[in-house]
């Protein structure tokens, strides 16, 4: 089973847009030297606390600096762009650095209607997504003699395109098109379930490499691994604060950890909870067992995990970890 990372480029409180970029740029060379598969960035836009908003500038800037592993978007917000436009960022990517790029297509919208403004979109245009997906394949697949338009560079490139999503939409449209899925379980797991269900048994191969592979379904884990229980626990206080001040509308920067969590309420404290659950926290043993249950669980083809963590060598040394703990598991 390959895993891989989902890097939302965090910003730390105290760092710079700058230091969070290189030290994702830091964290996919160490990937690339270890038995990761993918690295995948994340599309948000209006949030201090992330630095992947023009996701394709720093995908092309990640696979400019590794050599093996596969970049991709993890994922772009279609609604938030022309099909055209992304099949040329795509392919002209593809182009520089040959099968080694991914996209991973959600129908979010990575932002409010301030953001949908700004891009000069409206929330309308999600209505559009399948439509949308659909002529993005097109551009990238083989062009027809008699095509009106064609991306270019990206017609022909084949740029491999994931569904993403966190509910039963897009289970069905990947299934309707063959395409790969990826959960997001790591912030929203309550339809994850029935999601997965209903994916494997609607699917129908539609393209050449859904003909070939079937159904491939990817689960996406919060992975925070450190030497001790308690220091990963400490470690992961700063992904539950982020994520408590996001649902009181007060995002910010990654905060630092800390053992004092009283600003989450009760209230907030079950949303969290549960909304965190598809999560692997501790020493490498305690992960391997939580990772361990949730594979025998879920069967995924893939593994993608993430970690917001504040300290930049604290992040990489529990990817480290992790992938000690999933190369066992593999073997």
């Amino acid at each position: 089973m390959r895993y891989s990372i989902l890097d939302l480029a965090p910003v730390p409180e105290g760092s710079t847009t700058a230091e969070a970029i290189a030290n994702s740029v830091a964290l996919a060379q160490m990937a690339d030297g270890l038995n990761y598969h993918r690295y995948w960035l994340a599309e948000h836009h209006n949030m201090i606390g992330i630095a992947s908003a023009a996701t394709s500038v720093l995908i092309g800037h990640i696979a400019a600096q590794t050599s093996r592993i596969r970049v991709g978007a993890g994922g772009i917000m279609l609604p938030n762009h022309s099909p055209l436009s992304i099949a040329e960022q795509f392919g002209t990517l593809a182009t520089i650095y040959p099968d080694r790029i991914d996209l991973g297509l959600g129908r979010a919208p990575g932002g409010d209607g301030a953001v949908f403004r700004a891009l000069r979109k409206s929330p309308q245009m999600a209505e559009n997504f399948p439509q949308d997906v659909i002529e993005l394949m097109q551009y990238l697949g083989d062009a027809p003699s008699d095509a009106a338009v064609i991306a270019h560079p990206g017609q022909g490139t084949h740029v491999p395109i994931w569904m993403l999503g966190s509910s039963l939409f897009g289970a069905q449209l990947a299934a309707m098109l063959g395409l790969p899925y990826a959960f997001a379980s790591h912030f929203a797991p309550g339809a994850l379930d029935e999601a997965l269900h209903v994916y494997r048994e609607q699917f129908e191969p539609a393209g050449r490499a859904a003909a070939e592979a079937g159904p491939h379904f990817m689960l996406a884990v919060n992975v925070i691994a450190a030497d001790t229980d308690d220091a990963a626990q400490y470690l992961q206080s700063s992904q539950k604060l982020a994520f408590a001040r996001l649902r009181s509308g007060k995002p910010g920067k990654l905060p630092a950890p800390t053992r004092d969590l009283s600003e989450i309420t009760p209230p907030l404290e079950r949303m969290v909870s549960q909304a965190l659950r598809v999560s692997a926290v501790g020493s490498p043993a305690t992960v391997r067992d939580q990772l361990a249950s949730l594979i025998s669980q879920y069967r995924p083809d893939e593994l993608i995990i993430t970690g917001q963590i504040h300290d930049a060598e604290a992040r990489r040394h529990s990817y480290r970890l992790a992938a000690e703990v999933l190369d066992d598991l593999a073997a």
